[in-house]
C-alpha cells in the first residue's frame, strides 16, 4: 500500500506494510470500536507488518457507566436491577453475587427451596449464555445457519424463564434472602420438558459445526493460549478450561447447592479456538443435567423461597468477598459496608474483564483473518470489561 505524506513541508513516498523486504513501515489499523467483530464497543490498535499482526492493544471504556459508583447512591435491593446488567447475557448470574455477598455480611440463611430453585435458574442462565456464543461465534467467521439452531434452542428456555421471572435478559428474579415469589403452579415440569426438548434437539448443532471442516480449519491451532498464560492473566470459565486450568467455583469451592451435585468439569488442553468452542458447547449438556437434578429437588421440597426483612435492608459495617463461577468465568464482588442501607464500596471482579486482557499475547503473529476467530472465541460481553 502506497500514501504520500508530508514531512517538513514537503511529499514523500511511503510504502506501507507490503512485507516484500522493501523500506516499509508498519501500519497502525484500529478495529473498533464500532465493528461488527467486537461484540460492542471494543478497540483494538494492531500494528501490522502486511497481513500479519505485529501487536496489539486492547482499548477499553467506550462503554463505561460507572457501575460500581452507583453502587454506593442505591440501597441493597436497587443494587440488584444494575447488578445485573453488565453482562447482559449472565443477568440472573449477576444478580446472584451480589445477593449472596450481602446475605453473607448480614448472616442471613436462605430457605432450602430458594437454594435450589436459584441453583436451577442459574444452570438455566448459563446454558443461554453459551447458546449464544455457540450461534454467534460461527456466525462471525461465516456460517450463518448455526446461529438460527442457536436460538431455537435459546427460545425454548427463554419462554420457561420468561414464565417464572416475567423478563427474557434482565430477569430481576433475586431479592435479598431468597427470591422475588414462587414459582408458577406446574412450572418445574414445564420447564423440565424445556430441558428434554433442548437436549434432544442439540445434536443438530453439534453435528452442523463440530467438526465441519471449514470450521476446523479456521479454529484447529488458532490463538493458542497456554496454561500458564491463561493463570498468569487471570483467565477463567470456558477460556481457562479449554486451557487445562481444570478450576470451577461450583465444584472447588462450593456455593448455593453445588455441594450436594457431581458436578462434572469440562476441560481440554489445547487452548486454541476450537478447544474453547468444543468446552462451550459440552458445558451445555452438564448444565441441562444440573439444571434438571435441581428441578427433581424443588418437587420434593416445601416452604418460603424468600426470607422476611425490614423495609429498609442495612448491612452490618465489615467486609466479604463473595465469588461465583459466571457463565463466562469468575465473578468476584467486594462488599464493604458501614451499616448504612448503601454500600461504602461494592467492587466487582468480572470475568470478561480478566479474559480480554490475554488478546495483546494471543493476537501477535496471526493473520488478520484469524484476528476474527481469536476475538470471536475469547467469549467476553463488552459490558462485562467496561463495568
Amino acid at each position: 500500500m502506497t500514501g504520500m505524506t508530508t514531512d517538513a513541508g514537503s511529499l514523500r513516498e511511503l510504502t506501507v506494510g507490503t512485507g516484500t523486504g522493501l523500506d516499509t513501515a508498519d501500519m497502525v489499523l484500529n478495529i473498533g470500536p464500532q465493528h461488527p467483530s467486537t461484540h460492542g464497543v471494543l478497540r483494538l490498535k494492531l500494528v501490522l507488518d502486511g497481513e500479519r499482526v505485529v501487536s496489539c492493544d486492547p482499548v477499553i471504556g467506550y462503554m463505561h457507566r460507572g457501575a460500581e459508583k452507583l453502587f454506593e447512591v442505591r440501597d441493597y435491593r436497587q443494587i440488584i436491577v444494575l447488578a445485573n446488567r453488565h453482562d447482559w447475557l449472565s443477568a440472573f448470574a449477576n444478580e446472584l453475587g451480589v445477593v449472596l455477598a450481602v446475605e453473607r455480611l448480614m448472616g442471613l440463611e436462605v430457605p432450602e427451596r430458594a437454594v435450589w430453585l436459584r441453583t436451577a435458574l442459574a444452570e438455566l442462565n448459563r446454558v443461554l449464555n453459551h447458546l449464544m456464543f455457540l450461534g454467534s461465534y460461527p456466525l462471525e467467521i461465516g456460517a450463518i445457519t448455526p446461529m438460527f439452531y442457536a436460538f431455537r434452542e435459546r427460545e425454548t428456555l427463554q419462554a420457561v424463564m420468561e414464565e417464572v421471572s416475567g423478563g427474557r435478559i434482565h430477569y430481576m428474579f433475586n431479592r435479598i434472602g431468597g427470591l422475588k415469589e414462587e414459582v408458577p403452579a406446574g412450572w418445574t415440569g414445564r420447564a423440565r420438558a424445556a430441558i428434554d426438548e433442548v437436549r434432544r434437539r442439540l445434536p443438530d448443532l453439534d453435528l452442523l459445526i463440530r467438526r465441519n471442516e471449514i470450521f476446523l480449519a479456521r479454529t484447529v491451532g488458532v490463538g493458542v493460549l497456554s496454561a500458564a498464560d491463561a493463570a498468569a492473566y487471570g483467565a477463567s470459565g470456558p477460556v481457562a478450561r479449554a486451557s487445562g486450568l481444570d478450576l470451577d467455583l461450583r465444584r472447588d469451592e462450593p456455593y448455593l447447592a453445588y455441594g450436594e451435585l457431581d458436578v462434572p468439569v469440562v476441560t481440554r488442553t489445547t487452548g486454541d479456538c476450537h478447544a474453547r468452542f468444543d468446552v462451550l458447547l459440552d458445558q451445555v449438556r452438564v448444565s441441562l443435567d444440573l439444571a434438571r437434578q435441581c428441578l427433581d429437588r424443588v418437587d420434593r421440597l416445601t416452604g418460603p423461597v424468600n426470607t422476611r426483612l425490614p423495609k429498609v435492608v442495612k448491612a452490618p459495617e465489615g467486609h466479604t468477598y463473595a465469588w461465583t463461577e459466571n457463565p463466562l468465568g469468575i465473578n468476584g464482588y467486594y462488599l464493604v459496608s458501614r451499616g448504612e442501607k448503601t454500600p461504602w464500596r461494592l467492587k466487582l471482579r468480572t470475568a470478561s474483564y480478566a479474559n480480554v486482557q490475554a488478546l495483546a499475547t494471543l493476537l501477535p503473529g496471526c493473520l488478520v483473518p484469524d484476528l476474527i476467530a481469536i476475538l470471536g472465541s475469547m467469549f467476553f460481553v463488552v459490558g462485562d470489561i467496561d463495568k
